[in-house]
């Protein structure tokens, strides 16, 4: 009997071994394999945790604050718009930035240098409003009549996980050598790290000669201003090579390949810049208007269309550019009613984007100075997440929403990339305004005219826009950096100067050409 029980105790003691030791197997190959991950949906792994996005905004922000009132819209065939002389317009300042980030972070200072400490996720939250117009006509809206609305229903779409966002620094580079030479090592070079310097073979084009793609209200050399002396100055990266350029080698160097620049208008005055640059400020009869192979034709009773695509005959080179504000896909909910809300989807990228992906080869997306409440509802555009419409109330908020925008369009365009490897991807920084002494209905200017009077040079290593930063982390999108070289040259904006003598106008927002937007498309050249 005695027996029988200790060998019935062994049985017992070799199946609990051998069970150990099955499962100790199985979860080693769990850990090595987990294949059941493998059988999740697209669907199921890019689906929205949207409290990823949200930022405590302090007491007293301005992010809710705002009424239509405040702001203005420029006025075309879009129902969505309102005429600027009917609601004033306030701008967005890069040099307030209010860092506010997930889950705290240290309030920088872009009016001297910002803040060393990049915190996760970070959304600007900006102490007065934003406005990306200051002049009449200025800006292109997607129009119900919008070719790519058709064909939206044709591209499969993935929807975003914040959870699948890495809580991380902008990581720091390291710099290589510095000349006006070819890079050798691009991937070590931190090109807005560096200095103004003065150089007599500046500017690259004649503003008062490239009329053929320069906007009159941008030339400042078509204006009363007398003082030019901000023309003549380059940006030097500190320890990068860099190419100087030249039209008929950049030109030769893009054959057969197609830029695109997708923004709001100073992703417009880049494009222009680029014309410009690569044209040589001259009249050319070898390129031609494509705009209508990407749809961009102007709707009946619009001001213009909603971009404009050129090809360069002799190298097959197509420079182009796409109005995109907020690079929100935008939608109007009912095409039949000129005064219809437009859906705002937060989490997809424009179809224009979608749609011709697969015929760019160097992108370059930009937003930043229409996130303001004024100009969200002078548009009629409500904000959607995951096709439905947005209640989330702390996602409503501007920086948070802003923020979940921008990521999600540089996660979708990221995931594009191995499936388009001649594409070269980049996400431009915000570009800095520049009002002193008040704001542009409260008497605010940029009378300066002397170069450099805040210094010269950037030596910081992060970047003084931490949200579009923090949106290329972790991807293969190259982060165009252009926030702090621009702080410096507040001489270079169009000012109080235009060309029919409008007086108590002030643009601090946007640039002269020739200008700071050269100096941006260099940065971009030598990164492609």
């Amino acid at each position: 009997m005695k027996g029988n029980f200790y060998r019935l105790k062994g049985r017992h003691l070799s199946v609990t071994l051998l069970v150990l030791t099955f499962t100790t197997i199985v979860l080693w190959a769990w850990e090595k394999n987990p294949f059941v991950t493998t059988l999740w949906s697209a669907q199921e792994q890019f689906n929205f945790h949207t409290s990823e996005f949200v930022v405590d905004a302090p007491k007293g922000s301005s992010l809710d604050s705002l009424t239509p009132n405040e702001h203005v819209q420029e006025k075309d065939s879009n129902p969505t718009r309102l005429e600027e002389s009917q609601i004033p317009e306030k701008e967005f300042d890069a040099s307030n930035f209010t860092n506010s980030v997930v889950p705290e972070t240290e309030d920088g200072d872009a009016d001297t240098k910002p803040s060393s400490k990049i915190k996760e996720f970070v959304v600007d939250t900006p102490k007065g409003a934003s406005f990306d117009s200051l002049t009449p006509n200025e800006h292109v809206q997607e129009t119900d009549s919008d070719p790519t609305r058709s064909e939206e229903s044709k591209i499969p779409e993935k929807e975003f996980d914040a959870s699948n966002f890495t809580n991380s620094v902008v990581p720091e580079t390291k710099d290589g050598d510095a000349d006006r030479e070819p890079s050798s090592k691009i991937k070590d070079c931190n090109y807005s790290k560096g200095r103004w310097v003065a150089d007599s073979r500046w500017p690259l084009y004649s503003g008062s000669e490239c009329k053929q793609w320069l906007s009159e209200m941008w030339a400042c050399r078509l204006t009363q201003r007398t003082d030019f002396s901000f023309e003549g100055y380059r940006w030097q990266p500190e320890n990068c090579k860099m190419l100087e350029f030249e039209k008929s080698a950049f030109l030769r160097r893009m054959q057969d390949r197609t830029i695109a620049f997708i923004g709001d208008s100073l992703g417009r005055q880049q494009f222009q810049s680029l014309m410009c640059m690569a044209s040589g400020g001259e009249w050319r009869e070898d390129i031609e208007n494509v705009g209508k192979e990407y749809g961009l034709v102007k709707a009946r009773g619009a001001i213009r269309p909603d971009g404009w695509a050129y090809r360069f005959s002799n190298t097959n080179t197509t420079i182009l550019y796409y109005w995109s504000a907020s690079l929100a896909d935008l939608e109007p909910l009912n095409i039949t009613d000129k005064s219809t809300d437009v859906a705002m989807h937060l989490d997809r990228a424009p179809a224009f984007m979608r749609r011709f992906l697969h015929r760019f080869d160097v992108l370059v997306l930009n937003t930043g100075h229409h996130w303001n409440r004024g100009k969200i509802t002078a548009n009629r555009w409500v904000m959607y997440v995951n096709g439905k419409p947005l209640k989330d109330r702390k996602l409503l908020e501007i920086g948070n929403a802003k923020n979940l925008t921008v990521h999600s369009v540089a996660r979708w365009l990221d995931s594009q990339l191995p499936s388009h490897p001649r594409l070269k991807a980049f996400f431009r920084t915000i570009s800095p305004r520049h009002f002193r002494n008040g704001d542009w209905n409260t008497g605010g200017n940029c009378d300066n005219t002397t170069p450099l009077t805040g210094g010269s040079e950037i030596s910081q290593d992060e970047s003084s826009d931490p949200v579009i930063a923090a949106a290329v982390k972790g991807t293969n999108i190259t982060l165009l950096d252009i926030t702090a070289l621009s702080e410096l040259r507040d001489e270079g904006h169009i000012s109080r100067y235009s060309v029919k003598a409008t007086t108590g106008v002030n643009d601090c927002l946007h640039w002269c050409l020739p200008g700071i937007p050269d100096t941006w498309n260099e940065l971009l050249i030598a990164q492609v």
